[in-house]
């Protein structure tokens, strides 16, 4: 059975453990994405196998689940954040006040299509405004900086595919990586225009990425320490949970990295304060990015 672009495979020597989809082929060697993790690789032809319907559908229905799973944790979080920190937005007046949250809001640069409109899903359910584009990992830092002029964010997510190859290098080679030198360029892109840390969070990276390159880059969190594969929503819990955080708190590192979809192994990053502003009286809140709060 012949292997062609677009064409969903796995791969029979890692034991079909990722489903792929086939982006091109160029002689004997197929160039792929990953279906669920950000992960890019390369493999020949003939290590490849089709993906059947009914396996297409069990593992489909798996992410699925993954993605609701990962949603209901980032709500469940988001109800006990709000429920530490309502005494605050009230307290000094006589009675108790409606009033309303402001959530910091996302530009998402993905480079994958699919990817991003399955994160902008989980932030439009979530409540939280985001602005999501599409484009190649080597044109994120060109656009950068009209990308935040126009839409003046609080978080900035900067992902799409990577991988590390070991036959070209150390963990500490950048040029043993596919996209973390792209990765890196784009949020040196965006410290140039904000250079202050708490002004702008940046997250950057995806599957195996140069994690090290990355903070040094300027960015707030980044994947992988472990040069493991992340999840397609790993950087939009991390986006959320920052996003939901008030600006006067600082996210809790260990329990927002333990939580995610893959862990302290995928994912890591610095002390960052949240974004989320509160604002009194509710009846002044207008707009869409505005959640009222009423008593």
């Amino acid at each position: 059975m012949s292997v062609e672009a677009g064409d969903l495979v796995v791969r029979k020597s890692y034991g079909r453990d990722i489903m792929f989809r086939v982006t091109a082929i160029r002689g004997g060697e197929a160039e792929l994405l990953g279906e669920e993790l950000r992960l890019a690789a390369d493999a020949p032809l003939e290590d490849l196998e089709k993906v059947e319907e009914g396996e297409r559908r069990k593992r489909k229905k798996a992410a699925r689940q993954k993605e609701e799973d990962c949603y209901r944790l980032f709500r469940q979080e988001a109800r006990k954040i709000r429920a530490q920190s309502e005494y605050e937005a009230t307290s000094g007046y006589q009675s108790e006040s409606d009033f309303f949250e402001l959530p910091g809001r996302v530009l998402h640069i993905d480079g994958d299509a699919n990817y991003l409109e399955r994160c902008e899903r989980v932030y439009e359910r979530a409540g939280i405004p985001v602005y999501g584009v599409h484009t190649a990992e080597e044109k994120m830092a060109d656009e950068m900086p009209s990308l935040l002029e126009m839409v003046r964010p609080s978080i900035v997510v900067i992902t799409g595919h990577d991988a590390y190859w070991p036959a070209k290098g150390e963990t500490n080679d950048l040029k043993a990586y596919r996209n973390s030198k792209n990765f890196g360029r784009a949020v040196r892109a965006a410290r140039n225009v904000v250079p202050q840390m708490d002004e702008l969070i940046i997250f950057a990276g995806a599957c195996q990425s140069y994690f090290e390159h990355l903070l040094k880059a300027g960015a707030n969190f980044a994947s992988a320490p472990e040069r493991i594969n992340i999840h397609a929503l790993d950087p939009v819990y991390i986006a959320a949970r920052i996003s939901f955080t008030p600006f006067m708190e600082r996210v809790k590192l260990h329990e927002l990295l333990r939580n995610t979809p893959s862990g302290e192994g995928g994912l890591g990053g610095i002390d960052t304060k949240g974004v989320l502003r509160r604002g009194l009286p509710a009846a002044k809140a207008v707009g869409p990015n505005y959640r009222l709060h009423l008593k």
